[in-house]
């Protein structure tokens, strides 16, 4: 039964609708004009609005990245410049009045491949052999170069520094989307103090390629497609693992179409980008040496040869049996180099299977994750066999998924403290020797 208040109301409306039907045409259309702009004036303002929400609530979420990973990349990098400035203890005679120059804390980290870096962004590639380092990084220390006074030191460790930064934040997020921001801080953690992290601020391309394979992942996995194609061609341009990640983004991409041919659309052709970096590469190669595929003729030189993956393993365990004892240099050097190898090795085996194997729907990083690892396998050192995963270590760098199924494994107190402890005591060691001139690769 309806009450008077509600009678009232019906009455009204019904009254206000006879009354505008009784108008004539003319000023009904009068009443509809005077009422749509207030309707057209309200619809952009609301759109506007929840546009710049969105917005702002996308950069919040890269705040709020930056403000957990920031701590670790500055107590690392803190211990960094800590460990630089006493190695001139290694360098000083005990007792020694000698006082060696400020820039020292910077040439510090001229060593090994960073000089071929810095002599490709000064002079190109003047020698064949050289052309096995991908040309991006060496690119940007030359466009740096204007800015470091003619320096490409400084500039690659400008670069190199930003990119690690780039790293953490995105895996941050990468992570915490996927499995959960705890997860995300303790990866990034793992990774900071892995034994070769310091290769992440050091003049060599490391950071700047894991920066862009962490980016192509974080837009395959948000369906970005343009966009993973595009820092899929910059990864393929700084070092030719780039070429790989065509293998996450076409399966992310038919995972996402639930595997069905005729849900594919236009855009699948951005995974067509990713191997545009190398493509490029090559016709430079081309033109200059008259060979396309110079970069992979290059490593001959490097003494780098093709072999089928865990050769190098199998040598290095037999190098470490044949040595003069587990004191010698032999035997240490190369488990430096094994141990990191077989320590991913086994938390890439852990995705797939074990009590912490990823589900279904994030198949995506264990399949990358197997086909870098065995790839980077494929071309142990030769030289005089003595060390044939020389360099490895600092390859596993780039299996990033393996660190985020450490931090998985690390919700366990024991593992996680020993981890920290043993790792970051190695990484602290292998920085010092890579400072003083050692042969750390």
């Amino acid at each position: 039964m309806d009450t008077p208040i509600q009678s009232n109301n019906l009455d009204k409306q019904q009254f206000e609708k006879t009354r505008q039907q009784q108008l004539p045409t003319c000023e009904q259309s009068t009443i509809a004009d005077s009422a749509s702009p207030i309707t057209l004036d309200l619809q952009p303002s609301a759109r506007a609005n929840k546009e710049r929400s969105i917005q702002k609530n996308f950069w919040i979420q890269w705040y709020i990245a930056l403000k957990h990973v920031f701590p670790i990349y500055l107590a690392t990098h803190l211990a960094f410049f800590v460990i630089t400035y006493l190695s001139v203890l290694f360098i000083l005679n005990d007792f020694s009045w000698q006082a060696l120059p400020i820039r020292t804390l910077w040439y510090s980290w001229n060593h090994w491949d960073t000089g071929l870096y810095t002599t490709i962004a000064k002079y190109g590639y003047t020698n064949f052999n050289r052309t096995a380092f991908f040309p991006l990084y060496p690119l940007l220390e030359r466009g740096l170069m204007y800015v470091t006074y003619n320096n490409p030191l400084i500039a690659g460790l400008i670069i190199s520094n930003l990119a690690c930064l780039g790293i953490f934040i995105v895996l941050y997020r990468l992570v915490s989307e996927d499995f959960n921001a705890e997860q995300a801080e303790r990866t990034v953690l793992y990774l900071a103090l892995f034994p070769t992290a310091f290769y992440l601020a050091s003049g060599y391309n490391e950071s700047l390629f894991i920066f862009f394979a962490v980016l192509t992942f974080y837009q395959l996995r948000n369906g970005q497609w343009w966009w993973a194609g595009l820092f899929g061609f910059l990864a393929s341009l700084t070092r030719s693992t780039g070429l790989l990640l065509m293998i996450p983004f076409c399966y992310e991409y038919l995972r996402q179409h639930q595997f069905q041919w005729k849900a594919l659309h236009w855009n699948a052709l951005a995974g067509a980008l990713i191997p545009g970096g190398m493509v490029l590469f090559s016709i430079w190669c081309y033109l200059q040496y008259h060979d396309p595929l110079a970069f992979l003729h290059a490593e001959a030189t490097w003494n780098r040869h093709l072999a089928f993956p865990g050769y190098g393993i199998i040598l290095s365990i037999q190098n470490i049996q044949k040595s003069m004892g587990i004191l010698s240099f032999q035997a240490l050097r190369n488990m430096t180099d094994l141990l990191p190898d077989l320590f991913i090795l086994l938390f890439i085996l852990l995705s797939f299977v074990g009590p912490w194997r990823l589900p279904r729907q994030l198949w995506v990083y264990g399949i990358y994750a197997l086909v870098l690892y065995a790839f980077l396998q494929l071309n142990p050192n030769g030289g005089t066999g003595l060390f044939p995963l020389e360099s490895v270590g600092r390859f596993m760098l780039e299996v990033f998924p393996a660190f985020i199924m450490m931090a998985t494994v690390g919700k366990h107190k024991t593992f996680h403290m020993s981890y920290l402890m043993v790792s970051g005591a190695v990484l602290f060691f292998l920085l010092t020797q890579f400072l003083t001139g050692h042969w750390v690769l």
